[in-house]
């Protein structure tokens, strides 16, 4: 079947536009049922007949602690994505450069820690823990989350520092650098654009977390912001908040999007930046 130009030059611009349209639907209803009122909550409009914000108002009552579930929430993530840049990356290289038998062995077994399912370990875990004193702490939200998050950066940033010749740290030691220096002045900065993305990664593997948070945790000021919103109460015990969940969804959302826009620009900015002599 002979298909005009005209078509198959739209065809690709459809075919993304219909990608799009599917991963961005569920967020739109999520947007648009928190515009909703509690009594229209269930309307199937494409718009609010009767945009509120009461739902948005109705998460920061100070009963829900949801201002500081989102404080726990960039904490958690924030330090546990630092911890795994910094050790992942110095791992990575020396995997990419080191030569040592059973290296494929290592990565596999690296990469293989971070597929165990939470629920297999939580018990095990809730049980050092509690002998730890650890219960209700950053250490316990932090520590599982790195577990899970620096293989796979490790991982990510092997493959990465692969792709980098060799002759880039050798050109800056015969120029005088010792081989920290070569490291830290030229491979980082052309590395950039593996960091960022790696770091987007674990950001949102730790922000998104909701088992070991809810396991770890039974005081309200140390809940992380999955754990409140799981746990909203409506205006009567047999009530689902449906609309406030909604709207929690959504700032919880917000970050993560911010998070991407703003490292997707430091992407570019590494990958036209870094020159090779």
């Amino acid at each position: 079947m002979n298909i005009p130009v005209k078509i198959r030059r739209w065809l690709p611009y459809a075919g993304v536009a219909v990608v799009v349209a599917y991963c961005l639907a569920p967020f739109y209803w999520m947007v648009v049922s928190s515009l909703r009122r509690t009594s229209d909550i269930f309307e199937k409009t494409p718009l609010p007949t009767h945009p509120s914000f009461e739902n948005y108002i109705a998460v920061f009552d100070p009963s829900q602690a949801f201002t500081r579930a989102m404080l726990n929430s960039i904490v958690v993530a924030g330090v546990t994505t630092a911890l795994a840049l910094v050790l992942a990356t110095f791992t990575a290289y020396a995997m990419a450069r080191l030569r040592f038998r059973f290296k494929r062995v290592v990565l596999t077994v690296i990469i293989a820690t971070s597929m165990f399912p939470v629920v297999a370990i939580v018990v095990p875990l809730l049980k050092l823990f509690t002998d730890l004193g650890w219960i209700n702490t950053y250490q316990a939200l932090i520590a599982p989350s790195l577990s899970f998050a620096l293989p796979l950066a490790v991982w990510n940033l092997t493959t990465f520092f692969r792709q980098m010749p060799e002759e880039l740290e050798h050109s800056a030691m015969v120029d005088g650098c010792t081989r920290g220096q070569a490291f830290r002045k030229i491979i980082i900065p052309l590395a950039a654009p593996g960091l960022f993305t790696t770091a987007i990664i674990v950001f949102i593997i730790a922000w998104n977390e909701f088992l070991i948070a809810v396991t770890m945790t039974n005081k309200e000021d140390m809940q992380t912001a999955p754990v409140a919103v799981s746990k909203f109460t409506g205006a009567s015990e047999f009530e689902v908040p449906f609309g406030s969940q909604m709207a929690a969804g959504v700032l919880v959302t917000i970050p993560l999007v911010v998070l991407v826009i703003v490292f997707q620009r430091r992407i570019v900015s590494g990958l036209t930046s870094g020159s090779a002599k």
